[in-house]
């Protein structure tokens, strides 16, 4: 490969890296921002809960197999890791670990998702997907736009 197509590559690989952190970050913070009202009430169009009650009664579907005692755990559980995942992943700090556990974190989603509500809805809003994103990132230099580069910088 010559020097031309080897820095192409590395740059394209530059920007799916950053794409794809900021992509995970983003839709962790929008699911928060609907559970809390704040891209439209209940019943709006494109609102999946639209508030907290109805979020914890979807916990509670995708969660079936559990006692529903556990379901406003769960419900807040989800919520805070998204929230604090979604942060950190447009930050990029700490951006290996937090992709393994958001994969984590989404392959639960999905799994639940399968088991309580059927295999097409996790597909459908392409949970495994997102998860396997996470983990490929996971596994990957972070990019250069991260807080993690520039401590590293910083360090050295």
């Amino acid at each position: 490969m010559n020097s031309k197509t080897r820095q192409l590559t590395e740059n394209g690989a530059e920007i799916v890296r950053l794409f794809a952190r900021l992509a995970l970050g983003a839709s962790f913070l929008s699911a928060v921002a609907d559970r809390f009202g704040l891209w439209g009430p209940h019943g709006a169009r494109n609102v999946s809960w639209g508030d907290f009650a109805h979020f914890v009664e979807y916990t509670g579907a995708v969660l079936s197999l559990f006692p529903s005692s556990l379901t406003m755990s769960f419900a807040w559980a989800a919520t805070v890791a998204e929230t604090v995942f979604g942060i950190l992943l447009i930050a990029g700090f700490k951006t290996r670990i937090i992709s393994v556990f958001s994969g984590l974190l989404l392959l639960s989603f999905a799994l639940g998702m399968a088991t309580g509500l059927g295999i097409k809805k996790p597909l459908d809003y392409s949970v495994f997907s997102a998860a396997a994103a996470a983990f490929l990132l996971a596994f990957q230099e972070p990019d250069g736009f991260t807080l993690d580069k520039l401590l590293n910088r910083s360090q050295n």
